[in-house]
């Protein structure tokens, strides 16, 4: 299993007159709710095919140091449906990646562009862009966080179940980056968390216990006793590569199935931040369940993303 860097939550990043988004505790509560309420009514507007251009003559920049569909997609429609553009930087074929310190990139992009976005293994280096630039840095994934993600998942919730507060999440899989950010997510919106990792695989300690509602359960089918909500992730993340065979024979006996979901609430809700890999965290016909709302997940990447840039930008 490879080693992760402490994450350090206690000294939140110093502002420079902006707000960053680099992990669900960067914003207040309320804050976050209210990103999360305007969400549900950009997706409302998008289906009536209105479009509001607040963001005209705004430009956002997405560094991509590691593959994106979701993300990316995402920020390139959401700003353009916003009125603004954005711009997709390769790492490799940047500056940066000829050994640009970041410190220098930060101040550049921020002469050019409203806000930044980047997706990197590093939370450090997340961390050390948004100490340099004078505009908004968002965190489109780490290895440490991905919040992100959650938004797009509280948003789902509420549009199908109302509020998560008080709800009862069942976190199935590996302790990485969704499940340090469910962590954060039980604070900010004060639901339940049940926690099913194998042995070796259990979060930052640093992240589990800030959050006074997450328990780690007995077994996976403990974790998804009478939930609301059923949430994995793949097994080996990005950067994980070399580790897939271990973590396959670590990870066995925790597959999502129909039969597991069988366990939560007729109601239960099941989640799943994609891709996939059928066969493995789930088996071939869960994401096909009536039960799974995978599909609107993903698409509300686009507009909580889009109320996200909202909040930061005006």
């Amino acid at each position: 299993m490879a080693t992760l860097p402490a994450i350090d939550q206690s000294t939140p990043i110093t502002p420079s007159g902006k707000q960053d988004f680099l992990t669900l505790m960067d914003l207040p509560a309320d804050a976050l709710k209210a990103i999360v309420a305007d969400a549900i009514e950009l997706r409302r507007a998008y289906e009536r095919g209105e479009r509001t251009p607040v963001l005209a003559g705004r430009t956002a920049a997405l560094i991509l140091e590691l593959n994106s569909t979701r993300t990316r997609v995402g920020f390139e429609a959401g700003m353009q449906q916003l009125g603004g553009q954005c711009l997709i930087i390769d790492a490799k074929n940047s500056q940066l990646g000829r050994g640009e310190p970041i410190c220098d990139t930060a101040r550049v992009l921020s002469e050019m562009l409203d806000v930044i976005v980047i997706r990197t293994l590093e939370q450090a280096k997340v961390q050390e862009l948004a100490r340099w630039a004078s505009v908004p840095v968002i965190n489109a994934m780490t290895a440490q966080f991905h919040p992100l993600q959650l938004l797009a998942d509280i948003q789902t919730f509420e549009e199908l179940r109302g509020s998560i507060e008080g709800a009862k999440v069942a976190f199935i899989g590996d302790g990485y980056n969704m499940c340090h950010s469910y962590l954060n997510a039980s604070r900010q919106w004060n639901f339940d968390l049940q926690l099913a990792c194998p042995d070796g695989y259990r979060p930052d300690p640093g992240v589990f216990e800030r959050c006074e509602r997450a328990v780690f359960a007995e077994s996976v089918e403990a974790a998804v006793s009478n939930a609301d909500l059923v949430v994995t992730d793949v097994w080996s993340s990005m950067g994980h590569e070399a580790d897939a065979a271990a973590r396959e024979a670590a990870f066995s006996g925790y597959q999502v199935t129909e039969a597991l979901l069988d366990r939560a609430k007729p109601e239960v809700l099941f989640m799943h931040c994609l891709p996939a890999h059928r066969g493995e965290e789930v088996n071939e016909t869960i994401l096909d369940d009536p039960r799974s709302v995978v599909f609107r997940e993903a698409g509300n990447r686009l507009h909580s993303q889009k109320a996200l840039l909202k909040y930061l930008l005006t």
